[in-house]
């Protein structure tokens, strides 16, 4: 879609409505962020992004377009308007099926825009999944609602990244009685696989990625579980096999010391807060998730839409902040792969 010559157009959504993401949308335009590596398109009701300066404090110059090819031929801070939510009547904090409706339509809108090739990469505010199924969408995670609107079958996953450090779940928002039953070797594969991937994709040119075990001390030869020595290994085995640089299985209470020691670039765990633990621990307000896999990058803070501060203007956009720059420069690799 781009020359040479060209920032990646990089399409915004403000997230929920009743949460922070209008606010911190406007506190990274107003910091210089939206426009200095990228062109960005923030998709919504410009009405909102005008509350989300007033909640944030700020003043933020923009300009208004009523079509993506006229918003293309502006600088500086675009608004492609969709005229679609007032917040006159917003309650901030509460849980509407409107809210969650103008959430899920506008990043509808841009995977369409990214589907045409006339969008380079998508960063959105936060959302809230009750929301968005209170509106009739059917979800699990963000991934899942993205997938289906790129008719996007492949490969695909959530990974969280805390500056240069990454992590990657085999299973994700599943009952942790059921996490067992869903480990296979197929599917840890695929997730070793999904990682490397994506760290080429962001510039990583020989990925170095560490493997967790499932059970306490690694299943301590069989004795503790032997999902280790039967399913795991095998996996790692398979991905050395591909030519990716694989090792483990590592037990999950000192691999993130050796990830955090950067001796390796990201660690596959087997369930959700086995990484995500460690990860909010280390920053809670830095993390940002990557919607990997898919045909175009995405991302968005590892934070959720904090209902409980809306609307209070104390939001830290620094979290989002990071994944917008982290989506512009895997759309500027991918822009550079295609020239």
């Amino acid at each position: 879609m781009i020359n040479s010559e060209m920032k990646p157009v990089i399409g915004i959504t403000m997230g929920d409505p009743a949460g922070i993401g209008p606010e911190i949308v406007a506190k990274a335009a107003a910091a210089g962020i939206l426009d200095r590596d990228a062109r960005s398109i923030i998709v919504g009701d410009q009405r909102l992004f005008k509350y989300g300066m007033q909640i944030a404090r700020v003043n933020v110059d923009f300009q208004v377009a009523s079509t993506l090819d006229e918003a293309l031929r502006m600088k500086g801070i675009v608004v492609l308007d969709t005229k679609r939510f007032n917040p006159a009547d917003l309650v901030m904090g509460e849980l509407s099926a409107d809210c969650g409706k103008d959430a899920a339509t506008n990043l509808q809108t841009c995977v369409e825009y990214c589907r045409q090739g006339l969008m380079d990469g998508l960063c959105f505010a936060p959302n809230n999944k009750a929301a968005m199924k209170k509106a009739g969408f059917v979800l699990q995670g963000a991934i899942d609602l993205l997938a289906g609107f790129f008719q996007y079958e492949g490969n695909r996953g959530e990974l969280n990244v805390l500056d240069d450090v990454w992590t990657a779940r085999v299973t994700s928002h599943i009952p942790v009685k059921e996490i067992s039953a869903q480990l296979s070797e197929e599917r840890i594969l695929r997730s070793i696989h999904l990682v490397n991937k994506t760290l080429k994709r962001a510039g990583i040119a020989h990925p170095h990625i560490a493997v967790a075990a499932l059970n306490p001390h690694g299943g301590e030869d069989g004795t503790c579980g032997r999902e280790e020595i039967e399913i795991i290994s095998p996996a790692i085995e398979g991905a050395r096999a591909l030519g990716i640089k694989a090792e483990g299985p590592f037990p999950a209470d000192t691999l993130f010391i050796k990830l955090f020691n950067k001796e390796y670039h990201a660690a596959v765990t087997m369930f959700h807060d086995q990484g995500q633990i460690a990860m909010k621990l280390k920053g809670f307000d830095q993390g940002v998730t990557v919607m990997a896999g898919l045909p175009i990058p995405v991302t968005t803070c590892s934070h959720g839409s904090a209902f409980d501060i809306a609307g209070q203007g104390i939001a830290s956009p620094g979290a989002w902040e990071s994944a917008y720059e982290l989506v512009v420069k895997m759309a500027e690799m991918d822009r550079q792969h295609r020239c």
